[in-house]
């Protein structure tokens, strides 16, 4: 498996999915640096509620699109020089998908830690009140992680299973559309679609008050039941997919 990961580091070098992770975080910094340019004592006290509120939005509008990217990236080299069926001689199709699972899964991680890098620069940047949440950051790490790889399953298999990638495409931006509306409908309505759970999973809440126009962010109950729903998703997408892939003709 390790020598099979690394043939797929290799061969998304040439892909420049780094180009992807580094836009991603430049426009995420941007719209920090944007929201946060005049804070009072007022905003420097929920700075680091307000963080925790604004990358799960952010992550539910560009997240479910990125995945796309890159899991059609990962597999349209091999659409492309059809070599799919040669590549079946030297390892087991479930390897392979595999290996593209966990090679996209480590862009994934290198993005979130770099999303707590801007919320931590951010923090100490603008001077927010008390330390940083540590712990609440960790929470952030796992379930943004767990739901970004749902998705990036879920686009890989389709990229896998179609030539035309402009399928796996078009069901990211739908369903990032759907995930970013499903967040002001109920939870149970969220936990419906995998691209809901950047909602479902946030650490924060958000009251805005009509009269005064003040905006007060609130630490929220962490949603165990959801998180397991999502792990229990990921499992089904994954031995449907991997069981499709394994049986496809090439």
């Amino acid at each position: 498996m390790i020598k099979a990961l690394l043939v797929e580091c290799r061969k998304s070098r040439y892909r420049k999915l780094w180009i992807i992770v580094v836009a991603l975080i430049g426009v995420q910094l941007l719209w920090e640096l944007y929201s946060f340019r005049n804070m009072d004592d007022y905003d420097l006290a929920q700075g680091w509620l307000a963080c925790l509120y604004h990358f799960p939005v952010l992550n539910a509008i560009f997240m479910p699109v990125i995945t796309a990217v890159i899991a059609s990236k990962l597999s349209d080299i091999e659409h492309k020089g059809q070599t799919l069926k040669l590549l079946e001689t030297v390892m087991p199709a479930a390897r392979l998908f595999d290996a593209k699972l966990l090679c996209g899964a480590c862009y994934v991680l290198f993005v979130i830690l770099l999303q707590i890098g801007v919320m931590l620069l951010t923090g100490y940047i603008k001077g927010f009140a008390g330390a940083a949440p540590l712990d609440r950051m960790g929470y952030y790490l796992l379930f943004t992680f767990c739901v970004t790889v749902t998705l990036l399953l879920l686009q890989q298999i389709l990229s896998l299973l179609f030539v035309n990638q402009m399928v796996s495409l078009t069901v990211g931006l739908i369903g990032g559309f759907g995930g970013l509306f499903s967040m002001y409908l109920p939870p149970w309505f969220s936990k419906m679609t995998p691209w809901g759970y950047y909602g479902v999973l946030m650490l924060t809440g958000m009251d805005w008050n009509r009269e005064t126009r003040i905006v007060a962010y609130y630490w929220s109950e962490i949603d165990w039941t959801g998180f397991f729903i999502l792990v229990l998703a990921f499992l089904v997408i994954y031995c449907t997919g991997r069981i499709l892939f394994v049986r496809k003709e090439m």
